[in-house]
């Protein structure tokens, strides 16, 4: 099969196409660097030539929600209006588990955008998945006050972005099925445990105070909102397992 990924250089894109070529499938990577634009289109119609299926991981960082649902509303739209154009079978979308109970911006992108893709011409397959074992860094580098890093109270149940990345390949050499069952880790973590966990793995000695960040995104953590439900799908590698390696 020729199976096309959108944002195929990112966090998990780049295992989902290390994945679907380890399956014996020829990848097509979607992505700026490559000469295709997702917001405006350019190169999308000759990348998705010949294309079976095709997989959406593109992402934005914004805090925005207007920023959010204008990229995913423009990106993912434009994916499927080129996809059903040039005949592609399936579509096959990673999304977030709790964006539809997290009134958090940017998951209102997601949400938009989950939308796009039920009222899309091309057969298509959405799957949500928990926040990645990455998210632990880039709460690190982010959740600051000054020179001083902060570990957030949060449930969260992390899953290995390469196991994510083989679960979307195997979903686009497959058969549209709608929304599938929600895949996580293998067990739930505390935040704030990990943050400090990565933190001391890159070397880092200094004080790091666990609180209640305040916020839409951390308050639905706490509450246990981005967690999946007991009929999820888990991954194998642990938030631990995947810091050692």
């Amino acid at each position: 099969m020729r199976i096309a990924v959108a944002g195929g250089t990112g966090t998990v894109g780049r295992h989902t196409v290390e994945a679907v070529r380890a399956a014996g499938h020829e990848a097509v990577v979607l992505s700026r660097s490559q000469g295709v634009d997702l917001v405006t289109g350019q190169g999308l119609d000759a990348a998705l030539a010949g294309a079976d299926a095709v997989i959406d991981v593109a992402s934005i960082q914004t805090l925005k929600a207007s920023a959010a649902i204008e990229f995913f509303t423009a990106a993912t739209g434009n994916l499927l209006s080129a996809a059903a154009d040039a005949g592609v079978s399936h579509a096959v979308l990673l999304s977030i588990v709790g964006i539809d109970r997290i009134p958090y911006d940017y998951y209102a992108g997601k949400v938009t955008q989950e939308k796009i893709v039920e009222a899309s011409q091309v057969p298509w397959t959405i799957l949500r998945a928990t926040q990645f074992h990455e998210f632990a860094g880039q709460m690190f580098e982010n959740a600051k006050v000054g020179p001083l890093h902060l570990a957030p109270n949060a449930r969260t149940q992390p899953v290995g972005a390469a196991e994510v990345g083989a679960r979307l390949a195997a979903l686009a050499a497959g058969s549209p099925q709608g929304r599938v069952r929600d895949f996580a880790g293998p067990r739930e973590e505390s935040l704030a445990t990990m943050i400090r966990a990565f933190a001391r793995r890159e070397g880092y000695r200094g004080w790091i105070p666990a609180l209640n960040v305040p916020g839409p995104q951390m308050a639905g953590m706490r509450a246990g909102h981005a967690l999946p439900g007991p009929d999820a799908d888990l991954g194998v590698q642990t938030f631990d397992e995947w810091l050692a390696s």
